[in-house]
Formats: C-alpha cells, sequence, structure tokens
C-alpha cells in the first residue's frame, strides 16, 4: 500500500491499468501457471513494468487478486446505493456479487483455493459479504420490507453457500452453472424474506 501511494500519478495509472489486465486475465485463465516472464508478454509489457505491481509473483497474484475484490465491491456498493428499498437493495446486493463473479473461471478458482494468501483474501471478502447480508436483512427487517428473520444466519448461510458455489459444491450437487447457482440464491434470499402484503 505504501509503494502505490508513493508513486507518481502517472505510474500510479499505469500500475491500475495493468492491475485491470491482471483481473482479466487471471479470472479467464487462473494464475498458478503463468511466470513473470509470460504474465509481461500477455500483458505486452516489460518485466520491470509489471514489477510495478508488486516485486514478486505471488505478491503480484495478492496484489491483483485485491484489487479485483476492491474494485467489485466498489461496484456493488455503487448498485446497492442506487436501490429504492432494503429488500430492493438485498436483491441489487446479491445480483450484483453474482454479477461480478460471474467472469470467473473454474481454473480461477481452482488456482485461489491453491494459493493460501489468494485464498485468504477470498474468505475476508465472503466474511464481508456475510456481514453485508446481515446489515441489509437487518434494514430490511426494520423498514418492514423484510419479514422476521435471524439476520446473522442469513448472513452466514449466504457465505456458505457463497464458498461452496466458488469451489464447485454446489455445481457438482445440482448442475447449476456458478450465473445460475446465484441467482436461485438471489431467488432463495431476496423473494424468500419479502415481507408478505
Amino acid at each position: 500500500m505504501q509503494q502505490q501511494r508513493s508513486l507518481p500519478p502517472r505510474t500510479r495509472q499505469r500500475r491500475d491499468a495493468l492491475l485491470d489486465e491482471l483481473v482479466e486475465l487471471f479470472l479467464a485463465e487462473g494464475f498458478a501457471a503463468f511466470g513473470i516472464g509470460e504474465l509481461a508478454q500477455r500483458l505486452s509489457c516489460s518485466r520491470s513494468t509489471l514489477y510495478l505491481v508488486a516485486p514478486s509473483k505471488e505478491q503480484v497474484i495478492t496484489a491483483t487478486v485485491r484489487h479485483f475484490f476492491k474494485r467489485a465491491a466498489e461496484r456493488i456498493e455503487e448498485r446497492v446505493a442506487a436501490a429504492p428499498d432494503p429488500a430492493d437493495r438485498l436483491s441489487t446486493y446479491l445480483t450484483a456479487v453474482a454479477d461480478e463473479l460471474a467472469p470467473a473461471s473454474p481454473r480461477f478458482y481452482a488456482d485461489l483455493a491453491g494459493f493460501p494468501p489468494g485464498a485468504e483474501v477470498y474468505r475476508a471478502n465472503t466474511a464481508q459479504a456475510a456481514a453485508r447480508v446481515q446489515a441489509l436483512v437487518s434494514e430490511g427487517v426494520a423498514a418492514g420490507t423484510l419479514r422476521q428473520v435471524n439476520a446473522i444466519f442469513v448472513g452466514a448461510a449466504v457465505a456458505e453457500v457463497m464458498d461452496a458455489i466458488g469451489d464447485g459444491r454446489i455445481g457438482t450437487a445440482t448442475g447449476l452453472d456458478d450465473a445460475q447457482a446465484y441467482q436461485a440464491l438471489v431467488d432463495l434470499v431476496a423473494t424468500g424474506l419479502r415481507a408478505r402484503g
């Protein structure tokens, strides 16, 4: 983080552009099989330019995974902020999470699971998602747009399902792809919790 703050604005922009390119590549193809030289070649840059992101391959991967989840969270929250009522905010949140994770390939998830620093970033973001769902459910219950439920349980249950989607257990058990599984989760939670009029 200190490194990014000390970079001149133009260098910081180049670093952010590289991170965006790395995110796109990693989501599509994973990251474990790439060496720094191949990454530089795929991004049409030099190794030294790639090291603007971080000083080692492992740190480049970790920075890229963090960048992906940070940018995704920002876009998700923008969509939630535009939703008109608490019940819609919950539905919007879950749909936005699904949309952000939709480009992630099975290879990306497998590499993430096998790379402890990346897996830790994923776990931390899943925990944040659970807390966010809990807050949105509590808000909806208080507003009367969602029925009375245990918001902590709902947040924890959603996090567990998100983990199961990410590691392929839901797909194996149901035959649903990730996008379909997330839509089913939206339907189950957001529709199932709406207050009956």
